[in-house]
């Protein structure tokens, strides 16, 4: 944030909205939006500002809750977990951990907000495990005229299922109740494994980790596993020497200079992705649910992910991969995979579906949009969805007859939001105006 100045994370998305407004409760939440409302105004809100696509982007009424960022209570009892929706991820699993609770899953990344992260279907690995926003029970919204309900499974099922996975197009979230596991320790083991054994045993690898994933850069016959199962050894974090190393060092600056390297000598690329994949190496650590899950990323990139049925992922895999060693398209960074158990909430990627997600990316300062473009008419193939928070070029035209719950969702937001006050280019692109 600068002066009036929005810019997301990676700096590729900035707007300049009339008022930047920062409540620290529901009471002053509330009379932001009256004012807004009495204005005009479209009004969006910002989380941690980790998306890569345009959602947030407004000339109105921008919100941001970094103050509304407390855990409000906890029922260790229950696992109900109650808190702002400006609180990340990262700093809530520490709260939970404290008092013996912790996420089911989690991403790669915890910087982002609770509600950022649920609104946009954030998920992490796992074939038994459906995204974040499954985990909610209830949903605090406050609407374009300051009111506040709150929604769950029995109150106003139509409108929960809407919420979960919102794009911000329904009101303000602005807290959440969520259920909560039993704090656990996990085992990472990182390592190589040549690709093409990791495509023929792709099913056998989700199904028999707790969490699986995988990166594989174009040109290397190697891909990079990442397993992650429940272990009853205590945690033992690495020195912060080791984690230094492993976490900053080679995963960020080193890996940073090798893109930069092969932004200004594409030529290097195919030699540069085999040289990183070599090097990776092996490693294992045995530590906190949470700390094992999420790792800084601090390499500026852009992306796209698409959700697709799970049965075609080995398939998909071989097409993208195929498509990003093609001489037009310089790619020195990595498709990641995971898979996803199926939810219900209406506009999840996948809803309703055993998923694979797919994610592509491309450096800083590099062209993205080609090679974006023809990876998304393969997950069209395969009739993909897009993560709500990334890059796609989908609009609502195409995008409906892919979900099921596509009208429900939107009786939800001609009854939350008749005036469409939470809309703005993004959201009317995606979801109609």
């Amino acid at each position: 944030m600068n002066g009036s100045m929005w810019r997301n994370f990676a700096g590729d998305q900035q707007c300049h909205p009339r008022a930047v407004e920062r409540p620290a409760d529901a009471a002053e939440l509330a009379g932001v939006l009256e004012r807004a409302d009495r204005r005009g105004d479209v009004v969006r809100v910002a989380g941690s500002g980790h998306s890569f696509n345009d959602a947030v982007l407004t000339d109105g009424t921008l919100i941001t809750l970094e103050r509304m960022n407390r855990v409000l209570d906890i029922d260790r009892s229950s696992g109900l977990v109650r808190c702002e929706a400006g609180i990340s991820l990262g700093a809530l699993s520490a709260e939970m951990w404290e008092q013996g609770l912790a996420f089911a899953n989690l991403g790669d990344i915890d910087v982002q907000s609770i509600a950022g992260a649920t609104a946009t279907g954030t998920h992490g690995a796992g074939v038994g495990l459906p995204n974040l926003s499954a985990s909610l029970r209830s949903i605090e919204l406050t609407l374009a005229d300051g009111t506040r309900v709150e929604v769950d499974a029995d109150n106003d099922p139509e409108a929960y299922r809407a919420a979960r996975v919102s794009l911000g197009a329904l009101g303000v979230v602005s807290a959440v109740t969520l259920q909560a596991v039993p704090a656990f320790t996990l085992s990472g083991v990182d390592t190589v494994a040549p690709r093409v054994e990791v495509l023929e045993r792709l099913d056998e690898l989700a199904d028999g980790n707790d969490h699986f994933g995988f990166f594989a850069f174009a040109h290397s016959p190697l891909a990079m596993t990442k397993t992650w199962n429940r272990t009853p050894e205590a945690p033992r974090p690495l020195s912060k020497s080791a984690e230094w190393f492993h976490d900053e060092l080679l995963t960020n600056y080193a890996f940073w200079g090798v893109c930069r390297l092969g932004r200004a000598r594409p030529q290097w690329i195919p030699a540069l992705n085999r040289w990183c994949t070599k090097l990776s190496g092996s490693t294992r650590r045995v530590d906190r649910s949470y700390r094992i899950f999420a790792t800084p990323r601090r390499v500026p990139i852009t992306e796209m992910e698409y959700a697709i049925p799970r049965e075609h992922a080995a398939d998909a895999v071989r097409q993208v991969l195929a498509l990003a060693e093609q001489p037009r398209f310089d790619v020195p960074v990595p498709i990641e995979v995971r898979f996803v158990a199926p939810d219900d909430a209406f506009l999840s990627p996948a809803g309703n579906r055993a998923s694979c997600y797919i994610a592509v990316h491309q450096f800083e300062k590099m062209a993205w949009e080609p090679y974006f473009g023809a990876v998304e008419q393969i997950m069209r193939g395969f009739g993909g969805r897009p993560h709500w928070g990334k890059r796609h070029f989908r609009t609502a035209v195409d995008l409906a007859p892919e979900y099921p719950d596509w009208d429900r969702f939107a009786a939800v937001r001609d009854r939350l939001d008749p005036g469409r006050r939470f809309t703005n280019a993004y959201v009317a692109r995606v979801l109609g105006e």
